[in-house]
């Protein structure tokens, strides 16, 4: 208890630094979402249609599922050096690769009789795109973005490390002067804010797919 009273006496001593903090992090996971989905999306469903690209690309970023966040950050280090861009090029490279796989497979799992059918009845790829495919293959796509947010949310707190910001450096510091008040600074809001995209998304799931109910 008196940990967590430590904490909260931090944070109200140290707002601005706590706000800035907890802005740096919700800025860096955002672009870093927002970049893998731009990136990803496009690719996933132009794998999902030409499969000679999916071998050589899915293989790829599947490699990627398996190198740990901390390792991919040592990585960026020599390569980009210290500081926000390395550390949002480290975090966009850990969320792509769900929302690439989930969107092929989302578009990969739709039925090839209803992509004809719309075809037989004029409607141009472009149309089948917007209004059949994407509708079918939302909630994998959707589960896939889940996923990321949490993961980039979660491992934002590593890019304090090389520099980048964010509540990870609370955790560090907090860590390196066994200070446990200073690190629940970081550490509570980081599983506030994971808790809260796998509500919201779990929300938005529900409610963009009614269809399907």
């Amino acid at each position: 208890m008196d940990v967590l009273v430590g904490a909260y006496e931090y944070v109200v001593a140290n707002s601005d630094r706590f706000l800035e903090a907890l802005k740096v992090h919700v800025t860096i996971s955002l672009y870093a979402l927002l970049i893998a989905a731009v990136l990803c999306i496009p690719l996933g469903i132009i794998c999902a249609k030409k499969q000679w690209l999916t071998g050589p690309i899915m293989g790829l970023f599947n490699s990627l599922r398996v190198i740990p966040s901390l390792a991919v950050l040592i990585i960026i280090l020599p390569l980009m050096g210290t500081g926000f861009g390395p550390a949002l090029i480290a975090l966009t490279l850990l969320a792509c690769p769900p929302i690439l796989i989930n969107t092929y497979m989302g578009f990969r799992t739709i039925e090839p009789s209803i992509v004809e059918a719309a075809a037989g009845i004029g409607m141009g790829p472009r149309t089948i795109l917007r209004k059949i495919e994407l509708p079918l293959a939302l909630p994998l796509l959707l589960s896939g973005l889940k996923t990321a947010t949490v993961e980039v949310v979660a491992s934002a707190t590593l890019a304090a490390f090389i520099g980048g910001g964010g509540l990870g450096t609370f955790i560090i510091n907090g860590l390196g002067m066994y200070n446990f008040s200073l690190l629940l600074v970081g550490a509570i809001p980081v599983a506030a804010l994971a808790i809260f995209s796998e509500v919201s998304f779990a929300w938005i799931e529900r409610s963009v797919t009614k269809y399907a109910r």
